[in-house]
C-alpha cells in the first residue's frame, strides 16, 4: 500500500507524531509519504492508496490552511480511505481524547463536509522556553484556566506515543 500523511504544525508536534506513524506503517513494508500541508498542494493525491492528515490546534482553532486543503481536495478524500489526527493540549486528560469530549475537534468536523474512516486526537507538547513571549503569555493564561502547568521554564511533552502507535497499527488493518 501507499500512504501519504500531510501534517499542518505550529511548533513541530504534529510533524513529529507524523513521522512516528510513518515510521510504524513503514515497519509493515508499506510505502509512506510525509508532506506539510503548505507543500501538499504539488502532491497527486490520486496516486495513495491512503490519505491521512494530521492538524494542531492554536488558540483554540486548526489552521486555516487545513480546512483550505480539505475543501479544495474533498472529492479524492471522500473517495478513498482517509483519516485524521489533531494535537492539542486539552487532550492531556484521556477523556479530551475522543471527538465527543474534544470541543476543538468536534467543532472542526462540524465545519467541514469530510468524514474520515478513522481518527486519533493526542496530546501535544507545552513548550514554554521555544515559545515567543505573546505566546508564552498567551498560552499560559489558557493553561492556568483549564488548570494545566503554569510553571514557564517548563517543557513538557504530553504526547501519548503508546496511543500513536495504535493509530498507525488502525491505518494498515
Amino acid at each position: 500500500m501507499n500512504y501519504v500523511i500531510i501534517y499542518a504544525t505550529v511548533d513541530g508536534q504534529s510533524k513529529k507524531i507524523a513521522k512516528k506513524i510513518q515510521e510504524n506503517i513503514q515497519q509493515t513494508d508499506n510505502q509512506v509519504t510525509i508532506c506539510p500541508i503548505e507543500e501538499a498542494d504539488h502532491l497527486e493525491l490520486s496516486a495513495f492508496d491512503k490519505i491521512i492528515i494530521g492538524a494542531s490546534i492554536r488558540y483554540g482553532h486548526f489552521s486555516k490552511k487545513c480546512f483550505r486543503f480539505i475543501h479544495a481536495n474533498l472529492a479524492i478524500l471522500q473517495s478513498k480511505p482517509s483519516y485524521f489526527f489533531g494535537v492539542n493540549l486539552i487532550a492531556r486528560d484521556k477523556n479530551k481524547t475522543v471527538i465527543e469530549n474534544n470541543v476543538y475537534v468536534r467543532k472542526f468536523f462540524e465545519k467541514i463536509s469530510w468524514k474520515p474512516e478513522d481518527l486519533a486526537i493526542f496530546a501535544g507538547k507545552l513548550d514554554y522556553p521555544n515559545y515567543g513571549a505573546v505566546d508564552k503569555y498567551l498560552i499560559r493564561f489558557i493553561m492556568k484556566i483549564t488548570g494545566g502547568e503554569t510553571d514557564t521554564s517548563k517543557s513538557i511533552e504530553y504526547t501519548d506515543w503508546e496511543s500513536v502507535a495504535k493509530f498507525a497499527d488502525r491505518l494498515v488493518k
